[in-house]
């Protein structure tokens, strides 16, 4: 289906169509990622976070390193830290003689749900991609670092 038939319209200037390709393609990823993670009571900026803190190898971030490194920079870092503690998916330890530098680590719960979900996400993403070859995923992704880095 185009975007087109999608949004009930027959004719938009081309710049128009790639904005709202992109943002409804957008979209429809997150539905299906979030449908993936929703069993695992865990949200995909939720997943993100304890993506990025897996990615430390075991070394602490801050809240800064979080934001810099997520996906989705609107996200509420603290929120969702604060969230993951409840879950008990990571850490959050106060240093005692600054207490404005805060350590955040993944914990082994955390770890753990990551490999589960790992392949859950991996199918996901085979689903989206499937019907591209790995010429036309390459070059999609080209022209998106492209259209990105202005």
């Amino acid at each position: 289906m185009t975007i087109e038939e999608v949004i009930q319209t027959k004719e938009m200037p081309l710049s128009r169509k790639l904005s709202i390709n992109i943002m409804y393609t957008a979209n429809w990823i997150n539905e299906l990622m979030g449908d993936a993670l929703k069993p695992y009571d865990i949200s995909l900026q939720q997943f993100n976070v304890l993506r990025i803190l897996r990615g430390q190898k075991g070394k602490p971030a801050n809240l800064s390193t979080i934001q810099e490194r997520m996906v989705s920079k609107m996200s509420n870092t603290t929120r969702l830290v604060d969230k993951l503690i409840k879950k008990e998916l990571v850490t959050r330890i106060i240093c005692p003689s600054n207490r404005r530098k805060v350590d955040i680590s993944i914990t082994p719960s955390g770890l753990s749900l990551l490999d589960t979900l790992d392949p859950i996400v991996n199918n996901v993403e085979h689903h989206i991609s499937q019907d591209n070859t790995d010429n036309e995923i390459e070059q999609l992704n080209t022209l998106l670092n492209k259209l990105r880095n202005k």
